[in-house]
């Protein structure tokens, strides 16, 4: 808790921490990590209406958007990587194939494929970039299991660091490591293997090769 200080710091209008033995409460030697910009996922903002494909998904829509807009960090041929927009940790991303299908096992060689390889990638960049000293992976196939969107399979690649938030449930010391999901995503897109993106970028398509009969004639 904070409040303005009776010295000099409320004269100068700056917070200070208030003593925890003037509240309720019996500390327990966890520290707390609040974060309520998850309530507006909690609420239900953003996620789909309904189970179907379309641009009221968001993992179908987010592709369609530039990178930036979308929070894009990397692309393949059947799946790409995004930031999570409500993150448990700074780097949180999601791989998504771009079809629009919830179960795993409903999933293409090629997309299964495709998933496991961006996961690895997700994980070097990440490695590269931020140091984290481990990762959660994981996949929650069904509402009951925890999917927040189920209709749109999706798997968490999470960064993790000595003393930060356990991934679920929070049941450890935490650590939140701000940083703006705009500038993780540039600062992990620079970082994203040039080949990789080379290969998903797709083919401009090329006129047909005219023969020597054809040329002549105009």
């Amino acid at each position: 808790m904070t409040a303005p200080d009776s010295g000099d710091g409320a004269a100068h209008g700056r917070p200070v921490t208030e003593a925890p033995a003037a509240f309720a409460g019996t500390a327990d030697g966890f520290e707390r990590l609040w974060t309520p910009h998850r309530m507006a996922y909690l609420g239900g903002q953003d996620k789909p209406s309904d189970p179907h494909a379309g641009p009221g998904c968001p993992f179908c829509r987010i592709p369609t958007l530039p990178d930036d807009e979308g929070l894009v960090v990397g692309r393949g041929r059947v799946a790409y990587v995004v930031m999570n927009l409500y993150p448990y940790n700074s780097g949180h991303l999601l791989v998504c194939p771009y079809r629009h299908v919830a179960d795993y096992t409903d999933l293409t060689d090629d997309e299964v494929a495709e998933v496991a390889e961006l996961t690895r990638t997700a994980m070097r960049v990440l490695r590269a970039v931020s140091g984290p000293a481990g990762f959660n992976l994981g996949m929650n196939q069904g509402d009951v299991a925890g999917a927040g969107i189920a209709a749109h399979l999706h798997q968490h690649v999470v960064p993790r660091w000595g003393g930060d938030s356990n991934f679920l449930p929070i049941v450890g010391r935490s650590r939140a490591l701000p940083e703006l999901l705009g500038e993780t995503r540039a600062r992990l897109a620079a970082a994203w293997p040039a080949a990789q993106a080379a290969q998903a970028a797709p083919t401009a398509p090329t006129a047909p090769k005219r023969t020597a009969d054809e040329r002549t004639k105009g």
